[in-house]
């Protein structure tokens, strides 16, 4: 009897799954496989947010081949041996898994093919799996890739997808043994307020998303009170949901807010195909402004624990802290604030990120943080975020603030973005801090360090 073994990787979900469907079609019985990868824990990317949520996503998938008839097979170890194992004890010929994009996900697929030939086996690379449109596919006349984004989303609009895939009626699994699943309970130091994972969730919020809330997204989608973004991210990281399908089904809608919808997913698929194409991108400038960043652990401290005495970034910083998961005009805010307002190293930003955002996504992340600080592949790369004028225009009455700044909580009017305006007695009494720096003191010590000149 024929056997298969699917590797999943950053696609944890039955529903539009290439890589289990080419597994299917291609032998009799399947190996669903998940390896506790070490190496991950090795390289700082095993955060306890991110476990948790891996946890839920597995027991999810697991529950979905069960329902077929299947189950999910864990094992752990270095990835390339324990699927030769399995290779070895199923008699499978065949593995496929999704292409990554990283460095470290391109080693990984080297080592597998090298050692699935001298096993006697193959190895298949899916590409639009994790990426509506695969990294290598669109480049401009002369580069191997896209620098700037709106050329790249002109490309990437008008280009053809594959075909959404149904979900499979039947796994067939051979008789082979693995480990319990982990369980979410047993991680230890995870926010509080963590979404719960796996696929079956992360459709249910695909079908409100779809239901009510995507069709006020261009107009609302900056509203940091009124937290009317999908919250999908986290889904797409772990692959729970397909960004083919979900481009799929948000072009069925009608409306502007649709079409806003789909250019976040376009610039994820920006993201990966530079990183692609420049991994070392990862850590490294993508366009190096000769930066001599700042070294104040003091500001960056205050900056990780949200008490910078700016009440917007700090609101940012402890939803962070709590949920595991930002905003994204706080992320702007909090990463402009950072990099050009305290100007320290977007390298630590990008570290602290990744330590709680349970969507801490390699290549958006990482090429995130570069665009904000300006290293990156913004057209503006000196432009400064104003967290006072930002904060006006997206938390107009204040309430994003006071959820998240409790000590804040009873101020009204403007106070509440610039507590300072209060008389010292009231400011003791509420326990906020003052400013840690002067914003038009951090301007200029930016404009300095740049080069530039800013006209008031």
């Amino acid at each position: 009897m024929s056997v298969a073994v699917v590797l999943f990787t950053s696609d944890l979900r039955v529903h539009d799954q290439p890589v289990l469907r080419a597994a299917l079609d291609g032998a009799e019985e399947v190996v669903p496989l998940f390896v506790r990868d070490p190496g991950i824990a090795a390289a700082g990317f095993d955060a306890p947010n991110r476990r948790a949520f891996l946890a839920d996503c597995l027991a999810s998938l697991d529950t979905a081949l069960s329902e077929r008839g299947g189950r999910l097979v864990i094992r752990s170890g270095e990835p390339a041996e324990q699927v030769c194992r399995v290779v070895r004890e199923s008699g499978a010929r065949q593995v496929h898994v999704a292409a990554g994009v990283s460095r470290y996900a391109t080693r990984r697929e080297e080592r597998l093919r090298t050692e699935l030939t001298a096993a006697g086996a193959t190895l298949t690379v899916h590409d639009a799996v994790v990426t509506a449109v695969p990294p290598g596919q669109l480049a401009p006349a002369g580069s191997d890739h896209f620098a700037v984004f709106t050329p790249y989303f002109h490309r990437w609009d008008e280009t053809g997808r594959r075909a959404v895939t149904a979900a499979p009626g039947s796994v067939r699994v051979p008789r082979i043994g693995g480990e319990p699943l982990p369980e979410r309970g047993a991680v230890e130091g995870v926010s509080p307020g963590l979404a719960e994972g796996g696929e079956e969730v992360a459709r249910e919020r695909l079908a409100a998303w779809l239901a009510d809330g995507i069709e006020w997204y261009e107009d609302r989608h900056d509203d940091l009170a009124g937290d009317a973004t999908s919250r999908l991210s986290p889904y797409l990281h772990f692959g729970c949901l397909s960004p083919v399908e979900l481009v799929d089904r948000a072009r069925r809608e009608r409306g502007a807010g649709a079409a806003a919808f789909v250019r976040p997913l376009a610039w994820r698929d920006f993201h990966h195909q530079v990183l692609a194409a420049r991994p070392a991108s990862a850590w490294s400038d993508y366009r190096p402004r000769g930066d001599h960043w700042r070294t104040d652990a003091r500001e960056i401290s205050a900056w990780r624990e949200g008490r910078t005495g700016y009440p917007v970034i700090d609101a940012a910083m402890r939803q962070l802290a709590y949920e595991g998961w930002m905003h994204n005009r706080g992320r702007l805010l909090v990463a402009s604030f950072l990099t050009k307002t305290l100007y320290a190293d977007w390298r630590v930003g990008a570290r602290h990120f990744l330590d709680l955002l349970v969507d801490g996504d390699l290549a958006n992340n990482q090429l995130n943080w570069q665009w904000t600080a300006g290293t990156g592949t913004d057209t503006r790369p000196n432009r400064v975020l104003n967290p006072l004028t930002q904060a006006k225009r997206f938390d107009a009455h204040g309430d994003y603030v006071r959820r998240w700044v409790p000590e804040l909580a009873g101020v009204a009017g403007a106070a509440v973005h610039q507590p300072w305006l209060l008389d010292a007695r009231d400011r003791d009494r509420l326990g906020y801090p003052d400013p840690i720096v002067d914003l038009a003191e951090g301007r200029d010590r930016f404009s300095r360090a740049r080069g530039l000149v800013f006209r008031r």
